[in-house]
Formats: C-alpha cells, sequence, structure tokens
C-alpha cells in the first residue's frame, strides 16, 4: 500500500474561513430533559433492529469469519487446499445426537392445513417476458434533453489543451512511456513515499529508468500541478457546542459536471426518461434501468411545465460511516454521489469511476455534552449544517438548471435534482428526521410494522406537515419541540432536503439489499430457524451438505458466528432452506409453516434482486411476501418471537413501489459504497502518517485521481484513431441477466491417459464400457428399440483402454460493458488425492443439469435432468473413424460420463424443491449413459433428505453416495434460480 508520508501542506487543501452554523447559542430547542426525542429510549427497543454497528457495516467484500469454507470461484489449487482443510473438520468431534434415520414427523398442527395446496411453479410464466426485448415509449415532449450547443471541444481535447504537452508526447507532462507508468506504480501500487524517495536516491537508478522526479516530493509536484482532475476539497471549520469540527466538501455541481462529462460514460449517458412494456399493448410495464422508472417520467414533466427543455440528472446520494482502525478507533463518514444517466451496469462497478466522493463529514461523538438528548439533536443538527453545505448549490441549479457539457462537447441545460438517498437504516432515520423505529417512508406506527396487506399499497409520508412542523421554529421557537413531537418529527433547525426543489425525502430512501436484506431481515430469519430447529442439528447439517461452485461450507456450523458480514449471510441464505426439511419442531409441531416462512422470505430476497422487472414479476414479489406474512406465526407459537415490529421487515412491503420509481434494487445498494471505502476511506488512511489524516486522504485522493484520469487520456492517445464505442443500447441487452455463459475445458486434459480399470477404481465409472458401447450403437444407428440396443452393445468393439480425461468443467460469462470474462459456474469429477502439504483432498463428483434430449428452454424445467458426472473425457482422435461408421457423423470432441437422478416431477408442497433420487435399475445398479458435454447446462446443488436428524456417517465428501434422495436446490445463485422453475 502506497503510503504518502510528506509532511502536510495546508495550503494544498482549499480552507474557507466561513464557519457553519449549527446553533446559534446551545440548542435553542429548551428543556432537554423534558422533551427526550428517541422513543426507543422510554422503553424496550427488542422489536426492531438498528444494527448498523460493526457486525451490520461488515462488508460483503470484507469478510471478518475464520471458518473453513468451501469457496466457490478458487483456483483449482486453492480449492484442493479448502477440500482439504473440509476434510479435516469432517472427522472431528460433535455434539451427542440422536443417531437412527427417522421419518420425518407427520402433521400434527391443525392450523397447517390451509397450508395444503397443490404445489405449483412459485413463478410460473411471469419471467418469459424478461428476456424479450421491450417496447418503449420515448417521453412525448422532444424538448426533454433538449441539446442547446453541439461539438463544443470534446472531452478529450479540452484535457490534451489543460496538458499542453502538445501532440507528440501521448504521456505528457510525462516524458516518457516509463516515466509515466513508474510514476502510476509508485502512486497508485508502490510503495511508502520515503521508500520511494530512498529508491530514487540509489547511485544511477534515476539516470537508468530515464525519469523527470529524483523523489516522492518532486512526483507530487509533477502531479499537483501538471495534471487536471476533479474539483479539490475544501476544509471549513464547524463550531458545535465549544467543539470545532473539520468538514472536507467539494463542489457538489462540478463533481456532477466531471461525472456528466467523462468520456468514459459518453456511449452510455441517457437524457431523457423511457416508458417500457413487454408489448405494444403497453398494458404491463418493464423497469430497470432509472430512465425506466415512474420518478423520472413524472418529475420531467413537472420540470417541463416550469422549464421546457431539460435535461434532468438525477442525483444518487450515499452516506455511511466506516471503521478506519479496529484498535485505535478511527472512523469516516463519507459521503458519495453518483448520477442515474449512467447505466447501473457501468454504475456498480468500482473500477468504472461512476462514484465520486463529495466529502467527509465530522465523525464526533460530542462525549462532553452529558445530556443524551441534548448530545443526540446537536449530532443531528450537525449533520444536517453539513450536508446543506454541500447541497446548497443544488437549489438554484436544481429549479432554474445550469449549462452541462457531455465528454462529446454537447451542451445540455441540467437540472441536478435529489432522486436517491443510499443508505442505512440509522442513516434514513437521521436523515428524515423520524424517530428511531419508525418507518421513514410511511406514516405506520411502531407498533404496526409488523403487520401487512398486499391489497392495501402503502402510504407516503405527509412531508408538507413535516416542514410545517419544522418551520414552526421561526415562528413559536419555545414550542418548537412540541409542535415536532407531536408531528412525530425530530427537532432539527435546518434539514439540507428542506428547500431542494421537486424532491419528496421520504419517497426518495431506497432499497438496500445489503443492509435491509442480508444484514437485517434474513439475518433475522436465520436467528429464528437455529432456535426453532436447534443449534446442534443445524451446524450438524451444515458439516453434511454437498460441495458446489456457488456454495459455502460452514464446517463448524452457522450457529456460533459473530460479526457475520453480508457475504456470509447470502451464503448461508443458500442453503437455508435444506436446514430446515424435515427438521423436528418441539412438542411434536409440523413444520410446515417453518418451511413456508423461509420458502417465502428466500423467494422475497431473489426476486428483490432481479436486475429486470416487470408488473408481473412484482406482484409475484408481493405475494411471496404475503406468503411470508401468512405464516409467520409459526415463530409466536414456538416462543421465539412476539411481535414483528421490526422496520427493515416492514420496509419489505416498500420494494415494490421503490421499484416502479427508480427502477431495480442494483441501482441503488449499499454494496457499492461499502467497497468504495476501502479505495476512499481505508486505503486513503493508511497512505497516511495517522496526524491530522483527513487532509492528508484528501490530496491523496486528488492525486490518485488525477492519476486515474491521465490513465485514461494516455490509452485514447494511443488509440485515438479508433471510432467511439457504440452504445450497447443499440443492441437490447437485458441488463444484468444475461443467462448465456461459455462451456470452457483447458486445452490440455488434467490426466492423458487413464485406464479403464482406473475409471472403475477411483473415479466411481463401473459401468464405462457398457455406456460407451451403448453411446455408439445409438450414434451408428439412433432408431433402435431398447430390446435391439441391449443386444447391440455386445457386438461393439472398444480398440483403446485408455482415455484423456479432464478433472473441471468452467462456464465463462462475459461482460457486455467491460467485457471482462469470469468464472460464473464449474462442475468438478476428480478422484481422491492428496495436496502439495501430504494431506488427503477427497474426490469430488458434481451433480449437474443435463439437456437430456438437447430440447430444453432457456429457463424452465423442461427437457432438463439432473445427473452426477462422474467422467469428463474424449475419445483418441485416431480410432473415431473406427467406432463410428457414418463419415458425416460429427463426433463430439468432449463427452461425460453420468449417473442419472429421477426426472423432475410436480414441487413438494411447502418447500417447493423437486425431489430426485439415484435412478436404479431392477438389479440396483445406478442407470448411467455418455453425453456430449455441451449438453451440461450448469451444475446444480443438492439438499440431502436429512429426516429428523443427519445420521452421523455422513459427511460432506460423501453424502451424494451415501444417501438416496434429495431436493434440488434452486439457491445456489441467482443465475440458477432464474432457470429452474
Amino acid at each position: 500500500m502506497p503510503v504518502d508520508e510528506t509532511p502536510v501542506n495546508h495550503d494544498n487543501i482549499d480552507f474557507d474561513p466561513y464557519s457553519l452554523s449549527v446553533e446559534p447559542e446551545g440548542d435553542l430547542f429548551g428543556n432537554y430533559a423534558d422533551f427526550d426525542d428517541d422513543i426507543m429510549a422510554d422503553g424496550d427497543n427488542s422489536n426492531w433492529d438498528a444494527s448498523s454497528s460493526a457486525s451490520d457495516s461488515a462488508s460483503i467484500f470484507e469478510s471478518m469469519q475464520s471458518e473453513s469454507w468451501m469457496l466457490g470461484g478458487l483456483d483449482d489449487e486453492d480449492e484442493d487446499i479448502a477440500d482439504a482443510d473440509n476434510q479435516e473438520h469432517e472427522h472431528r468431534i460433535e455434539p451427542n445426537r440422536p443417531s437412527a434415520y427417522s421419518e420425518p414427523y407427520g402433521m400434527t398442527d391443525a392450523t397447517d392445513a390451509t397450508l395444503h395446496e397443490d404445489p405449483f411453479r412459485v413463478r410460473g410464466g411471469a419471467e418469459d417476458a424478461l428476456s424479450q426485448k421491450p417496447f418503449v415509449v420515448k417521453f412525448p415532449n422532444p424538448d426533454a434533453g433538449r441539446a442547446y450547443q453541439e461539438k463544443i471541444l470534446d472531452a478529450n481535447n479540452q484535457y490534451m489543451q489543460a496538458l499542453g504537452t502538445g501532440l507528440d508526447n501521448p504521456y505528457g507532462p510525462f516524458i516518457s512511456q516509463r516515466d509515466w507508468e513508474v510514476a502510476r506504480w509508485a502512486k497508485c501500487q508502490g510503495p511508502s513515499s520515503t521508500a520511494f524517495t530512498d529508491l530514487m536516491k540509489i547511485d544511477g537508478v534515476v539516470e537508468a529508468l530515464g525519469l523527470s522526479y529524483k523523489s516522492s516530493e518532486e512526483l507530487n509536484r509533477v502531479i499537483d500541478m501538471g495534471l487536471p482532475g476533479r474539483p479539490r476539497f475544501e476544509r471549513h471549520e464547524i463550531m458545535v457546542s465549544d467543539e470545532v469540527c473539520d468538514v472536507y466538501i467539494r463542489d457538489v455541481l462540478a463533481c456532477i459536471q466531471a461525472l456528466f462529462g467523462d468520456p468514459a460514460f459518453s456511449p452510455y449517458l441517457v437524457v431523457a426518461p423511457e416508458r417500457h412494456f413487454t408489448s405494444e399493448e403497453r398494458t404491463t410495464r418493464v423497469y430497470h434501468d432509472m430512465h425506466t422508472g415512474r420518478w423520472w417520467w413524472s418529475t420531467q414533466e413537472a420540470v417541463e411545465l416550469d422549464k421546457p427543455g431539460a435535461t434532468i440528472i438525477p442525483l444518487i446520494v450515499s452516506t455511511d460511516k466506516t471503521q478506519l482502525t479496529l484498535f485505535r478507533n478511527k472512523s469516516a463518514y463519507p459521503v458519495y454521489l453518483t448520477i442515474g444517466n449512467i447505466p447501473k451496469e457501468i454504475r456498480r462497478k468500482p473500477s468504472s469511476r461512476a462514484y465520486v466522493l463529495l466529502g467527509y463529514l465530522p465523525t464526533t461523538r460530542l462525549q462532553h455534552v452529558t445530556n443524551v438528548s441534548a448530545r443526540r439533536r446537536l449530532l443531528a443538527n450537525l449533520y444536517h449544517a453539513c450536508m446543506g453545505r454541500i447541497f446548497s448549490s443544488i437549489q438554484t441549479a436544481g429549479a432554474d438548471g445550469t449549462f452541462m457539457t457531455s465528454s462529446r462537447g454537447i451542451v445540455y441545460r441540467a437540472h441536478p435534482l435529489l432522486a436517491c438517498i443510499v443508505s442505512d437504516y440509522p442513516e434514513h432515520v437521521l436523515t428524515t428526521c423520524v424517530y428511531s423505529g419508525e418507518c421513514p417512508t410511511c406514516p405506520v406506527g411502531r407498533d404496526m410494522l409488523g403487520e401487512y396487506n398486499a391489497e392495501d399499497g402503502p402510504a407516503l409520508r405527509d412531508l408538507a406537515a413535516a416542514i410545517e412542523a419544522l418551520d414552526s421554529f421561526h415562528d413559536d421557537p419555545a414550542n418548537f419541540l412540541r409542535v415536532c413531537k407531536d408531528a412525530r418529527i425530530r427537532p432539527v433547525y435546518q434539514p439540507y432536503w428542506l428547500d431542494l426543489p421537486y424532491s419528496h425525502i421520504n419517497r426518495s430512501i431506497t432499497p438496500d439489499v445489503l443492509h435491509q436484506l442480508y444484514q437485517g431481515i434474513m439475518k433475522h430469519l436465520i436467528n429464528w430457524v437455529v432456535q426453532a430447529c436447534g443449534a446442534t442439528e443445524v451446524d450438524a447439517r451444515c458439516r453434511r451438505m454437498p460441495p458446489n461452485h456457488n456454495i459455502r461450507l460452514f464446517m463448524k456450523g452457522i450457529s456460533s458466528l459473530s460479526r457475520v458480514s453480508g457475504e456470509e449471510h447470502d451464503y448461508m441464505c443458500r442453503i437455508l432452506l435444506g436446514l430446515v426439511i424435515d427438521t423436528q419442531l418441539p412438542d411434536g409441531l409440523s413444520n410446515a409453516r417453518l418451511l413456508a416462512c423461509v420458502r417465502a422470505l428466500l423467494d422475497f430476497l431473489y426476486l428483490a434482486q432481479y436486475p429486470i422487472h416487470t408488473d408481473a414479476t412484482l406482484a409475484v414479489m408481493d405475494d411471496a411476501l404475503q406468503r411470508f406474512h401468512d405464516s409467520k406465526d409459526i415463530f409466536c407459537v414456538l416462543g421465539i418471537r412476539e411481535s414483528f415490529n421490526i422496520p427493515k421487515l416492514h420496509w419489505a412491503c416498500h420494494y415494490s413501489t421503490a421499484i416502479q420509481l427508480y427502477g431495480t434494487t442494483d441501482n441503488v445498494n449499499t454494496q457499492y459504497t461499502e467497497r468504495l471505502h476501502i479505495d476512499f476511506a481505508k486505503d486513503a488512511y493508511a497512505a497516511t502518517n495517522h496526524k491530522d489524516e483527513f487532509s492528508q486522504m484528501a490530496i491523496w485522493l486528488e492525486r490518485r485521481e488525477k492519476l486515474l484520469r491521465h490513465a485514461y487520456h494516455v490509452k485514447w492517445r494511443l488509440d485515438w484513431s479508433l471510432a467511439p464505442p457504440s452504445s450497447p443500447t443499440d443492441i437490447w441487452q437485458p441488463p444484468g441477466l444475461n443467462l448465456d455463459c461459455v462451456l470452457h475445458l483447458s486445452k490440455h486434459p488434467t490426466v492423458y491417459g487413464v485406464s479403464f480399470e482406473d475409471l472403475t477404481a477411483r473415479y466411481g465409472a463401473s459401468l464405462f464400457r457398457t455406456a460407451l458401447a451403448r453411446f455408439v450403437a445409438l450414434a451408428n444407428d439412433p432408431r433402435l428399440t431398447a430390446a435391439q440396443l441391449e443386444r447391440r452393445i455386445w457386438t461393439v468393439q472398444i480398440p483403446f483402454r485408455k482415455v484423456a480425461v479432464w478433472h473441471r468443467l468452467k462456464f465463462l460469462r462475459t461482460d457486455p460493458f467491460t467485457k471482462i470474462t469470469s468464472t460464473m459456474d464449474s462442475v468438478h469429477a476428480r478422484p481422491e488425492s492428496r495436496d502439495g502439504r501430504g494431506r488427503l483432498v477427497p474426490g469430488r463428483f458434481d451433480v449437474a443439469l443435463i439437456n437430456e434430449d438437447g430440447n430444453g428452454d432457456v429457463t424452465g424445467i423442461e427437457g432438463y435432468r439432473a445427473a452426477r458426472i462422474r467422467v469428463i473425457f474424449s475419445l483418441p482422435h485416431n480410432i473415431r473413424h473406427i467406432l463410428f461408421e457414418d463419415p458425416t457423423y460429427q463426433v463430439p470432441q468432449h463427452l461425460a460420463y453420468v449417473e442419472w437422478y429421477t426426472r423432475f416431477d410436480e414441487p413438494m408442497p411447502h418447500h417447493y424443491l423437486h425431489k430426485v433420487s439415484v435412478e436404479r435399475d431392477a438389479e440396483g445398479y445406478c442407470i448411467c449413459s455418455i453425453v456430449p458435454v455441451d449438453r451440461i447446462r450448469r451444475s446444480i446443488h443438492l439438499f440431502p433428505r436429512f429426516g429428523v436428524h443427519a445420521p452421523p456417517e455422513w459427511t460432506s465428501s460423501n453424502v451424494l453416495d451415501l444417501c438416496d434422495t434429495f431436493f434440488v436446490n434452486a439457491f445456489t445463485d441467482r443465475h440458477l434460480y432464474r432457470i429452474l422453475y
């Protein structure tokens, strides 16, 4: 990590002597002892969740857990290490549990009778329209998004002009390619500033490399003076109750211009709203990017009435406090900004630089203020004063517009408007000025948060009444506290959103998959399941789950984990339903309602993360939430809950409305900004000397942004003869819904020659020769009847005894925007071996989804079947003409020997998973076949049918061999969830 140890020069930070006023004199709000604005201080707070602590802020990218898992997506060598670790855990001593396999309890609870419905396909045909190109309706007023002037000097040429280095040196102000690359390495990847300076002092280094700088300080001057960049930070001082706080902020309009005019986003920028429908009948809406939502369309209509020819720039603002150190209690409070004109597929990638850091808010706790209520109000007013200073210029620009230039030199009259607030529940409460424990969006009382009726749409808080209460300070300051309390509003002197045009702060609260779902609702559900089923049994089942590319094995269980991150909750959810099936509840209660609850919330979780929605799929999502509420009383019967007045659980009822307003949930998710904490807060802090750190962090970030921008310019200079890329919207690609992937095998086999005897002994392919003979016979004569085929296979001659074998099959996906290829899924078929440390690595033969006859559709289970892959191999080239009689027959390049499971039947009641068993013949042998590898659609994961108690002899590595009945896991990843219904 590069550490900038250069002495801090405050002259490098713009200082504004203007002091932001939080309270002119004290708090101005009277006697705090009489008015406690936090109603949760008056009673029990066990019914709500304010989990914004270290557990809740643990990023999906920053796992704190030290357990051993089977980590999907690892390289082969790393997976061997993980498998060896799991093998060691499999044989550790377990707590005592009943060992006999027993059938699950029958239905003993009369209230479960209502759950006895015929199994149904949970989503049916609601998703058929998701992959089809929508019918697009443009905004009717052609002035919307109008260009006022075209072809001014574009952003790349403006940047080159600002450099002033001429056309002969694309790396300027650096003198050569090496000079530039060393500078970029030193500041983005290299050592500390002191170490870099010491390196430059070594005799002959500077001369040998031909560098234009001799120390870190000289390099800093080149960057500061020679490279244009994004707006600079300004330092402001704020006096709060005799404590001076520093806040570092940027000009928000300049930041918006930097994003709007960034040449990297030019081909994809959206300047006007659209309505997307599934067909020309315009009956069913489609939602994905922000410009397809209702908010942009309705706001455009309102702005056009006042100022025709407007280009709306939806502002997406995120705030989230984060820890910088574990032991010194250092924290940062960054404010991030992005704009909805940039497509979500670009915006959500940190490497795209589509977010800009607006500033660092003060992190003071005001511990010297002893009155708790006074401290809360001071901190709330401090937050709003800082945010108000940041967004003060938006008031005029949003209402009247301000001219901004895109990277292509086109001028628009831009209206930057606050659209979305992306943060966790505590920030929602702080921003909207509502009481803790209440909904920041609707007026439902805190005692009614657990109620839900899909037919009654959620209302919106009365913003006018709230503003009237807040404005009463100027007319009647003595009764300000009383008026605000009657209006259920915190007494904040001047909320920053009060004068922002065309905004409704309660409506701007958006869904948050990370904190609301994974770290909120699912965190609760997992804890309830552990209490209902028993920690010992749940942990035992976790240890016996079979491995899969998209599954993590919690070999020490999940009941005792602490500081669980969002990523870990994600992986727990993928196996959660399998932990509940057939489990025994206290007092002989049926687990039908428990299964219904878990299945319903998992459906809601996965549907909420769809990257594209229609009115039909939103109705299915609402139905899933309704199914949970219909069965949730099982937790009350078990004594686990008394009520469900949990704000995050309640806010689930707003998801459909929010998606209709702002597009799908991947437009707004704190997962993205949690990742930005690493770049903009943690790495920046690590680059300081930890004294007066925020001024150093600001300078470090400015220099880093300049280098990243210059890297883009250098690439453009080297390739400027190339035409700019065309917009991916020219060809319809469902945003984030690409189900296509490329099957990939390594060029060379893992083992070049494996004998038939080894295939039987080590791979478990006991009928390999017979299956191969059957494949050859059918290839030569597909019209053979079953009886004729059985006679024919004994006449097939196999003139070889070894085949080349592959141990891993990958499925690759290429991102349509970045063109980066990643491994989406993989299937293993390898025997037992030893790792580099000599530890035993158990054999692993995964289960896959096979397109049995080649007629399976993109989604749905029709035509598909589950099979266990035993061998992935190819036939010797020199004998193919001997095996196959027809010279025109296209021999598959790669084949797979598989053991079939029974065909999919109707889903089981309550959990709606498909039950499969190992298919055997009359003599008890597995039914085996050889199929072309291109018939393998992807891997699937199976839940073993544990019965009431998981058998102790089962382990993760042998459960597929010992168990005979399974349930197909539909939740291994969102790709499979889309397919398997």
